[in-house]
């Protein structure tokens, strides 16, 4: 596919970060509009290098990662579309190209570069911003990948970011007061000491936190007045009716059109029927609630989705490439993506077992709609979904469940493969 398109070079060394002036300009004005308040848990003696874990909920996280690390330089792996247009730019200060949910020894041999010349090796695991406000999956490696770099291990979790502006509604709604706190799991010696599996233990159990508990906990009214706008991505089936694809919403109401029930998000970021039960306050709740089902529909064997897509391609940072329609298929047998590109045809592939997630986008860029990113080697292919009544965030689940099925069905424990 493409093949006479230059790919991005993924195998570049990366640059020691420059324009540091620059940057800590840029994210100070967010750090005190918002009140942000770090925190730093057992980092007494802890100095570059070390590996920098990072939740992931808003572009702020990257403001507040800055701050934790001043005043020393850092790298940070960044996905392919960050670069589009200014490779140049993020090059210089330090970014890492990424494909996403791919095994990428490439990058395993930059972040060692980035350690042993004594900087900071910045990755957030979660790969994609959440969808909810809660720890999205982590990739099994974690602990391999900590053993390998042979350097203490930090997490930055931060809170606020997502009720401040959700993957589902990104305009600023205002929230100060947001907190992180910086932790040191383990240090050199620790690293050595412990097991790759007792570390991404340690780890998982770092990346607990709900961004909605934490808003209600410490009572962060948010009074932007569209704070409901788009929940419906993320909570596309009814609770009271069962029916998918049929939610709406918008100012502060999300609404389910197949049965009429009405809920109105509380500016403590909570639930509420505007008649009858209250089927689920807490938005996770309901997140999870649908991943139980979609978690059914794999178990007996039915979870099945096939439509048209228009599919743009990223071989590089330059542009996206209208590469047309394919067929896109989600099934118990994972992706599988065919077309036609440049009067040649493709028949690509991602078994269960390929991938443990897969990155979903909502609206993305204005273009076509919502958007599943599927990833090769060589190539980012944003394929949307067209004519058909669907959600990425259920394809998202399904990503994750099908995997978690594929290894419980063979008898053997994940990440051992």
């Amino acid at each position: 596919m493409l093949e006479n398109v230059k790919r991005f070079d993924m195998k570049k060394p990366p640059m020691r970060q420059h324009l540091r002036p620059l940057i800590w300009a840029l994210c100070l004005p967010a750090l005190i509009s918002h009140k942000n308040k770090l925190t730093k848990i057992n980092m007494e003696g802890i100095k570059p290098p070390y590996l920098l874990l990072c939740n992931h909920n808003a572009f702020m996280d990257f403001k507040v990662a800055e701050k934790a690390v001043f005043p020393h330089r850092a790298n940070y792996v960044v996905a392919i579309d960050g670069f589009i247009g200014r490779e140049w730019l993020l090059r210089l200060i330090g970014c890492i190209c990424k494909r996403k949910f791919t095994r990428d020894v490439t990058l395993i041999r930059q972040l060692r570069r980035v350690v042993e010349r004594g900087d900071i090796a910045v990755i957030y695991p979660e790969a994609r911003y959440s969808l909810c406000g809660t720890k999205a999956v982590l990739p099994e490696a974690m602990g391999q990948l900590c053993k390998f770099l042979k350097v203490p291990v930090v997490t930055l979790i931060c809170h606020g970011h997502h009720v401040n502006s959700p993957f589902w509604n990104l305009p600023d709604h205002k929230v100060k007061g947001t907190t992180a706190e910086m932790t040191c799991l383990y240090d050199a010696k620790g690293v050595e000491e412990a097991t790759a599996e007792e570390i991404a233990a340690k780890i998982d159990a770092a990346f607990a936190y709900d961004d909605f508990a934490w808003q209600k906990e410490n009572g962060v009214r948010i009074t932007y007045k569209d704070r409901a706008k788009g929940l419906h991505k993320v909570l596309y089936q009814c609770p009271h009716c069962g029916t998918e694809y049929k939610m709406t919403s918008g100012g502060t109401t999300l609404k389910c059109s197949a049965c009429g029930k009405e809920w109105e998000m509380t500016e403590l970021g909570e639930l509420a029927a505007k008649d009858g039960e209250t089927e689920f306050s807490h938005i996770p709740d309901w997140y999870e609630w649908e991943r139980m089902n979609v978690r059914g529909e794999i178990e007996r064997g039915e979870y099945a989705f096939t439509c048209k897509a228009r599919v743009d391609a990223l071989p590089n940072a330059k542009r996206y490439i209208d590469i047309g329609e394919a067929e896109l298929t989600h099934n118990m047998d994972g992706f599988r993506l065919a077309g036609t590109a440049d009067g040649e045809p493709y028949d690509l592939k991602w078994s269960p077992a390929d991938l443990y997630s897969c990155h979903i986008e909502y609206d993305y860029l204005g273009k076509h709609g919502d958007c599943v990113d599927l990833n090769t080697a060589t190539d980012t292919l944003y394929t949307y979904p067209q004519d058909c009544d669907f959600s990425v965030t259920k394809v998202a689940l399904a990503t994750e469940e099908l995997y978690d099925h594929y290894w419980r069905v063979k008898g053997r424990p994940k990440g051992k493969k």
